[in-house]
């Protein structure tokens, strides 16, 4: 197995969880945080919908300038969540490719103006980007059980589906 159909599996079943919790996400919620330091729930979800486009991003780019403007629609409703969810992991989707395994030894900076955050092989952008995507899906399943939303199962069924409690 390479590593494009490695990322290519990770992807589909990470994007298969990923979007049943997104779909969890209420309108009425868009402004909670459990936290004051915490994300609100809108943007927390926008970033986790967001995040399989970096795939395409990794792919298609040498690096992201966080001092230069980073382009997302306005989401009002969950309706909007799943539309901007879909279309970036068409977009990462998109790019998972065995033209694209040769591309996965090149670097990749992660910078905001003159400060280099780090340089790393385009592989470990795209291994960062998956295990990114999970950390920020669990604590969306933290903010979703605080408000008593039940929770859908990620690698099994979750307490919700089961009756547990």
């Amino acid at each position: 197995m390479t590593f494009i159909d490695f990322f290519k599996q990770q992807f589909i079943e990470e994007g298969t969880t990923t979007r049943k919790m997104l779909s969890r996400v209420p309108d009425e919620h868009f402004t909670y945080k459990p936290h004051s330091k915490s994300m609100d729930m809108k943007r927390l979800a926008t970033h986790i919908a967001d995040l399989p486009g970096w795939i395409h991003m990794t792919f298609t780019t040498d690096e992201i300038d966080f001092s230069k403007p980073y382009e997302q629609p306005s989401i009002n409703n969950s309706e909007d969540l799943i539309a901007y969810f879909e279309k970036r992991y068409k977009d990462g989707l998109s790019t998972i490719i065995p033209e694209n395994e040769k591309l996965l030894d090149k670097p990749w900076t992660l910078r905001n103006g003159d400060k280099i955050y780090g340089v790393n092989p385009k592989i470990e952008i795209i291994r960062m980007s998956l295990s990114q995507q999970i950390h920020h899906r669990a604590q969306l399943g933290v903010y979703l059980r605080l408000l008593n939303i039940q929770i859908p199962g990620s690698y099994g069924p979750s307490a919700d589906e089961n009756n547990f409690s």
